[in-house]
């Protein structure tokens, strides 16, 4: 019985809501983060932000606020989720452990209702007397907030307001008073009503004003001693307090939207101001202070401090600092000085954090060729539109570098007795070693006392003593740390050149052909203790202790040429204990005995880049449980180094690799470096706990990641990335975006620089003839300051992202879907994207088209093009042919001879079909409404077939084909399902129904399916037997698996049957 389990590879990442106050004790100023179903809780230090403590809520949090009530030195939290449970919650602190307690909670939603479309409101009286929350048109909600009462309960009182913007406590009230904006007829107005606790009603309130700007949309009350409310509009920021009436409208505002603030005094004097533009306005309310000691507002003063990510959320921190919360873009932690920079901006960014959403599309690509796919998704809108380059593995974090070319190796070594620092480095080359001093985090090239610089070293160590030992193709050479000269040498008989070594602190052995030598190394002297002679010649060497504890090791293990089998031998006699025919013909080029979480193994890597690892038992020299892994295509030298105490083994190789364990299992994980031909660890006064890597060219010194993780890269666009395909033949990416232009008396302008203004070149789609005569309407506006929707086609470079070409549509043209493809038998590979025509009078797209792009030679080339009668929501190839959404109808499309699609059958049962994906001859649609069907094609007659359909009213988000019988989904409401086609089934009206056999309710709004992974695939290692897996991305950039499989793997899952 196959299962399916999703398991989250990336948490949420999108900023819904923030506050900030003393929530954990009285003394810590912290910030608290609601992203979706998830809170993360961080104090503020000099240093930043230390995060605490994160928990995981079963519910998407709508709104979070602060409060205190009398009785208490810290602050409470309140959260209402998205289901309208409503709950208090306290921190305490035992000791070390912090724990979120619930105070309080219930549940406030009402059987009927309208909810509000202008979405939920919470606010607190400033004397904590009640919650009061709007969620229905009409209703107003009260929490009184009653001392030790466990249960919330809210009463309702009738809104004579239908429409209303917002809503918000005063200051300085007797009783509990809100003051609301609301629309009727007329236009907007603001209104005040006082709260009866006691009869549970609203009483008349002390003021209202009528006809205030028509786009007023938020009230901040503020504290006293000024009271009174600020309203903020499309085009101005007024004050009022039912006496005085105090407006402002700066030209600045009108850009865009204003979409939240920020309190910066707790008198309410200043307030932090972010429009959709992401641009950050102070709000200043000037003082004057009245004879009788009183203060008022006399004017309002608005100043533009710069530009920041589209806040969702603003809160400040302390000493200048503010946290800018975002969903559309990354979050950051800026800085606001006291004077402007050089750009004129008052906006310092100190830290950002990675957002991934919205996920809008993404690709799973192995550009490296490494077996490891790479997920490149759409990401952020507006101005923060980026792709975002995600891939699984171990990051090295760099700190240094300088060009090197043919190194053959690198040694760190301590020439001060009794230090633990090193402060040297030794690089060989061919024919000759260099020293570089490490001097804090100076890099200085010098001479080492005592070794030889002309030769290539082969290995530098320190060793017992306080000694050094260098050892060359002439021999072994023993420094002295005292005297800093040569003490002890010794040469191979007759002359002869070493070509394999290995050393540890007190052992040496080494290989000329055939033959191996052990030397012991002691104080002052360095001896021959016995010879053998090898069935073949030597090919690679390792006498590393791993008994717990010693330094010396009783064996060395040997890789031979010509019969390619591992040698366990017995030191100092040579005695063999075990013999392992590793099989094939390329040779083992590097042997490594090692000890993870206790247990010995035995790591061979071949040339080919393959990798042998066996148990390996130290008392018998026996080799068991023997499994092999692919890690790259070249020859993989194997390296020890510790990070965090623990043991781990470094394979240099084209793909380089970290070889760890992780409860008591291998674990191979990728490094984020290109390259890596020579590996030492590093640990000197300016580089602790470093390793120190070579390449062809380069020395680098970096640090290494605590765990495996997802490793992020954005490329800004500036605009909106919507769709996203990859074409292996160019070696190129097709992006679809959308940015915003400005409708002025002159024509279009464009409202910033983003990729499709700065491409190296620029082209656009004439207006067709037919297109024109669909409605006048299909013009631009003329309406100055109008906002304009440009859809573009890109063409980046794989390695570089680099805009190469882009491709702007017609105006009111919408591209809604793209794909990379061959069509029929003609070998070119095309970007195929389909359009529509928005008209703002149709209730749905009634023309559009599909158009045919050639890249080649750098430049981009329209090669054929169709009309089509409505939106073509997806595109697919299937079978050689173009596979199309479009309204309500699936259309088949055969590319000819002449290069022209023609319609070869269609298939119309559907409300809107959004999505389509095929397998073989079968294709699943996605309805709008109508959850999933499965149609089979018909190649001789040429037709669609309704195999099943799943009857169940799902509003479809994304759909995946899972198997031949199984469909995965997802739904407006933010659960996957199942479904699965019953084949067996006795009756046709059985078969013709897709069976729900599995739904999981996750919380995120998912917009994309993809197959693969971002694990590295190993040939040959045996593994968990799974059908695939599935990846999927959210609005709020959260990024998950969904995979079929036999038994578990990973830490954590979540199944659900199906079948």
């Amino acid at each position: 019985m196959a299962h399916s389990y999703v398991v989250t590879a990336h948490k949420p990442t999108a900023v819904t809501a923030c506050v900030t106050g003393n929530f954990t004790s009285p003394d810590d100023l912290n910030l608290i983060l609601a992203k979706n179903t998830r809170l993360e809780i961080y104090v503020v230090t000099p240093e930043g932000l230390r995060p605490i403590k994160e928990i995981v809520l079963y519910g998407k949090v709508a709104k979070m606020k602060l409060y205190r009530p009398g009785n208490e030195n810290k602050d409470l939290l309140f959260l209402l989720t998205c289901r309208y449970n409503a709950m208090v919650l306290e921190c305490v602190q035992q000791r070390d452990s912090i724990e979120i307690i619930t105070k309080a909670h219930g549940n406030v939603a009402d059987r009927i209702g309208r909810q509000s479309e202008t979405g939920s409101i919470v606010i607190f009286d400033p004397e904590c007397r009640c919650i009061g929350l709007r969620l229905y048109d009409g209703l107003f909600k009260v929490i009184p907030l009653e001392k030790d009462n466990r249960e919330l309960k809210a009463f309702s009182i009738r809104l004579e307001e239908q429409i209303v913007q917002d809503i918000e406590f005063l200051y300085g009230c007797k009783a509990p008073t809100v003051l609301l904006i609301h629309q009727d007829t007329n236009g907007r107005h603001l209104k005040t009503y006082e709260i009866s606790l006691r009869e549970k009603e609203f009483g008349i309130g002390p003021w209202k004003r009528d006809n205030v700007e028509s786009e007023a949309s938020i009230v901040i009350a503020v504290p006293e001693p000024f009271g009174g409310a600020l309203v903020i509009g499309q085009e101005s920021v007024t004050y009022h307090n039912g006496e005085v009436y105090i407006a402002t409208a700066p030209p600045m505002i009108k850009q865009s939207t204003i979409m939240c603030y920020g309190k910066v005094d707790m008198n309410g004097s200043r307030y932090l101001l972010g429009d959709m533009a992401g641009r950050l306005f102070m709000l200043l309310l000037e003082k004057e202070e009245k004879m009788d000691g009183t203060c008022v507002v006399r004017d309002l003063k608005v100043e533009l401090l710069g530009e920041v990510s589209i806040p969702e959320c603003i809160t400040y921190l302390d000493n200048g600092v503010v946290y800018i919360g975002s969903r559309l873009g990354d979050s950051q932690l800026i800085k606001l000085n006291v004077t402007a920079n050089e750009f004129g901006s008052f906006v310092e960014v100190m830290e950002t954090f990675t957002n991934l959403g919205p996920i809008v599309d993404m690709c799973v690509v192995d550009l490296e060729r490494q077996g490891q796919g790479q997920l490149v998704t759409c990401s952020g809108a507006y101005k923060e539109g980026s792709l975002r380059i995600i891939r699984n593995g171990i990051g090295i974090h760099e700190h240094a570098s300088t060009e090197f070319a043919g190194i053959k190796g690198i040694w760190p070594l301590r020439t001060v007795p009794g230090s633990t620092r090193d402060n040297f480095l030794v690089v060989s080359f061919v024919g000759e070693t260099r020293a570089l001093m490490l001097n804090g985090e100076e890099v200085e090239e010098t001479e080492l006392s005592g070794f030889d610089n002309d030769q290539q070293t082969f290995h530098a160590s320190n060793v017992v003593g306080d000694q050094l030992i260098q050892i060359t193709a002439t021999g072994v050479r023993l420094i002295s740390l005292m005297s800093q000269s040569l003490i002890a040498e010794w040469q191979p008989p007759s002359g002869r050149k070493l070509s394999v070594v290995a050393c540890n602190s007190h052992q040496v052995v080494c290989a000329i052909g055939s033959a191996v030598h052990y030397l012991e190394i002691e104080s002052g002297k360095v001896t021959l203790i016995n010879s053998h002679v090898m069935e073949h010649e030597v090919a690679c060497l390792d006498v590393s202790p791993v008994k717990s504890g010693s330094e010396r090791s009783d064996v060395c293990v040997v890789g031979l040429w010509t019969d390619v089998s591992a040698r366990i031998l017995c030191l100092p006699s040579f005695q063999e204990l075990h013999k392992e025919m590793l099989g094939g013909e390329i040779i083992p080029r590097s042997i490594l005995m090692t000890t993870f979480e206790g247990i010995h193994y035995l790591l061979c890597a071949l040339g080919d880049g393959s990798l042998f690892y066996f148990s390996f038992n130290v008392e018998t020299g026996v080799l068991s449980d023997r499994k092999k892994v692919t890690l790259g295509t070249q020859p993989t030298l194997l390296k020890t180094f510790r990070s965090l105490s623990t043991t781990n083994v470094f394979a240099c190789s084209d793909r380089p690799t970290v070889v760890y364990s992780s409860n008591h299992k291998l674990v191979f994980s990728n490094v984020n470096l290109r390259e890596v031909n020579y590996m030492c660890p590093l640990n000197s006064e300016g580089y602790p706990d470093s390793l120190a890597l070579a390449n062809d060219n380069t020395l680098t010194i970096g640090t290494i990641d605590e765990i495996q993780k997802l490793h992020i890269r954005t490329v800004s666009l500036g605009e909106t990335p919507r769709r996203i395909a990859y074409q292996e033949a160019t070696q190129t990416f097709g992006v679809i975006t959308m940015r915003i232009d400005y409708q002025e008396s002159n024509g279009v302008t464009q409202s910033r620089p983003s990729a499709s203004t700065q491409a190296q070149n620029i082209s656009s789609s004439a207006l067709m003839s037919t297109l024109i005569k669909a409605g006048s309407s299909c013009s631009v506006a003329e309406q100055h300051g109008m906002e304009v929707e440009v859809h573009n086609f890109l063409v980046l470079d794989q390695h570089t992202f680099e805009v190469l070409h882009c491709h702007q549509m017609m105006a009111n043209e919408y591209a809604l879907s793209l794909i990379s493809t061959k069509l029929g038998d003609d070998p070119t590979t095309y970007y195929v994207i389909s359009t529509a025509m928005v008209i703002p009078d149709e209730s749905e797209p009634k023309i559009g088209r599909i158009v045919i792009f050639r890249y080649n030679e750098g430049k981009l080339h329209q090669v054929a093009e169709k009309e089509i009668k409505g939106a073509c929501y997806s595109l697919l190839e299937f079978n050689g042919k173009l596979l199309a959404s479009i309204n309500s109808t699936v259309r088949l499309f055969e590319w000819t001879a002449e290069r022209e699609l023609r319609v070869e059958c269609s298939y119309l049962n559907n409300i809107i079909a959004l999505y389509l994906k095929t397998k073989g001859d079968f294709v699943i649609v996605g309805d709008l409404m109508r959850s999933i069907t499965l149609l089979a094609y018909k190649s001789m007659e040429g037709t669609f077939e309704e195999i099943a359909r799943d009857y169940q009213p799902n509003w479809m988000a994304a759909i995946e084909i899972l198997d031949d019988d199984t469909f995965l989904g997802a739904e407006n409401s933010f659960n996957l399902f199942v479904c699965q086609k019953d084949s067996a089934a006795t009756t046709d009206e059985e078969r013709q129904r897709l069976q729900e056999v599995g739904q999981f309710h996750l919380g995120e709004f998912v917009n994309v399916f993809r197959h693969g992974s971002l694990v590295m695939q190993h040939p040959g290692e045996s593994s968990t037997p799974t059908q695939g897996s599935v990846l999927f991305g959210t609005v709020h950039g959260a990024k998950d698996l969904s995979r079929s499989f036999l038994e578990t793997f990973l830490t954590s899952y979540l199944k659900f049957k199906t079948g």
